[in-house]
């Protein structure tokens, strides 16, 4: 009788979240039984109770203790408590072990950092290619990806993402599941150190790590989160079928969920805080079409104050506050102010974006307010390049406005041919070519 632990995963259909749990444990060579739950409402109900009321997958066991979802789950990863749990951890003596070096290290496996991936590769600069603590990014959370060129009939964003992986692995690029806690930039190579203690050093690094979804610190929601508060309709809005649901927001990712929720919602409720939407006339006319047939309900100038309910029951209502000239809980005490209650079972936060820069806090890398990265820009090459020679940016991290898929893709390209010039000079200098890629004794 085998004397590892007893791994099971809950998971459902089209669910990142899931899939990133599988390939963790697949990464550590870890056997489990997964148990899907779409469409078996007894299995679901098991995970439900076993899950002490969580109504989200996946749901994580090891020797029927809950780990919990993807977020507990890859928090325990972090820090080592997992590999622990799974009797797989290391017993230290290897810590102070050699660093490994790599020409490129590229930090994000979305698109921007696969697409740096499969150029850097064919380029043969032996990209090594962290996953964080979000494998795949945004694009993952996306059921169907409509606008990305060649692909008529749309594509999954889990299988386009699929697609990249493989595709950059295939012309030799490395991926790895870890979390980067900090790059130091004091000396060269660069020093990439991991949370759970393994450090790589580097010749050239791209930050194309994304952006994470905010939160927005009301009462209840993050006592709430993973019982009935999502921001992945993808992933949760299956498990509250008929009930009424709201969305926080009013851009492109707020519309894009509120017309998913549909499917199984007997009543879809938008909040957002102004009179006019952020997002692109395609998503605004869609979203009019469902509001049309009654299926959806647009409350504008309104915002969320409060989430109500518990664990064991999920959501039982929101608080919300709405003024006729927009941003109402700035004027919670103008007459014209009106606070009122929802009857809705679930609500999905989607407003916005945080960028997951923190790890290049410590470095000469330029950042705004935000967090977002600033970069060179502008016409010609280097338009990655940030502050730090050999440092670049790709994707959500710099572009805060434009946060589309194929400008990320672009991003990424750009990237690695910036990076690719960058170790081409690194070499002429300790060949002593000349700049422009000329050996003096040529002639």
């Amino acid at each position: 009788m085998s004397d590892r632990p007893h791994v099971e995963i809950y998971t459902k259909e089209n669910c990142s979240y899931c899939e990133k749990a599988k390939d963790l444990f697949d990464e550590k060579g870890v056997e489990y039984e997964e148990y899907n739950v779409t469409g078996d409402e007894e299995m679901f109900d098991e995970m439900v109770e076993r899950a002490d009321g969580r109504q989200t997958a996946p749901e994580v066991f090891i020797d029927d203790e809950l780990i919990g979802g993807w977020d507990d789950t890859s928090a325990l990863d972090e820090t080592g408590e997992l590999d622990e749990k799974l009797g797989i951890a290391s017993d230290g003596d290897d810590t102070d072990g050699p660093e490994e070096h790599r020409k490129l290290v590229i930090a994000g496996t979305g698109i921007a950092g696969l697409t740096a991936a499969i150029y850097a590769a064919r380029s043969n600069n032996d990209p090594l290619v962290i996953e964080g603590d979000e494998p795949g990014g945004q694009l993952t959370l996306t059921t169907d990806v409509e606008n990305y060129p060649g692909f008529p009939e749309g594509i999954s964003g889990p299988d386009l993402i699929n697609n990249m992986k493989e595709q950059a692995e295939k012309f030799g690029a490395d991926t790895i599941n870890g979390v980067i806690a900090e790059v130091d930039d004091s000396s060269r190579p660069y020093r990439v150190e991991m949370t759970n203690g393994d450090v790589y050093t580097a010749d050239a690094f791209i930050a194309a790590s994304g952006a994470s979804a905010r939160t927005l610190g009301v009462p209840g929601e993050d006592e709430l989160m993973g019982y009935g508060v999502s921001t992945c309709a993808t992933c949760d809005g299956a498990f509250f079928r008929d009930e009424e649901m709201l969305v926080i927001g009013g851009g492109d990712a707020a519309m894009e969920e509120a017309d998913f929720l549909t499917k199984f919602a007997s009543k879809v409720y938008i909040a957002h805080r102004r009179e006019e939407f952020r997002a692109e006339d395609y998503w605004v006319d869609r979203v009019q079409e469902k509001v049309d047939e009654g299926e959806i309900e647009i409350l504008k100038n309104t915002e969320l104050t409060e989430i109500h309910g518990s664990a064991e029951e999920g959501v039982d209502h929101a608080s919300l506050v709405k003024h006729p000239e927009g941003h109402p809980t700035e004027k919670l005490d103008d007459p014209d102010a009106e606070e009122f209650e929802m009857d809705v079972g679930a609500v999905f936060l989607a407003i916005g974006h945080t960028p997951n820069t923190a790890y290049l806090e410590d470095t000469a890398v330029e950042m705004d307010d935000a967090g977002y990265l600033q970069t060179e820009g502008g016409k010609g090459g280097g338009q990655t390049k940030t502050g730090v020679p050999g440092i670049f940016g790709a994707g959500d991290v710099v572009d805060y406005h434009y946060q589309q898929a194929v400008t990320a893709a672009g991003m990424g390209c750009k990237a690695a041919l910036d990076a690719d010039d960058y170790l081409e000079t690194l070499t002429q200098a300790e060949t002593g070519a000349s700049a422009d890629g000329a050996v003096e004794a040529d002639d």
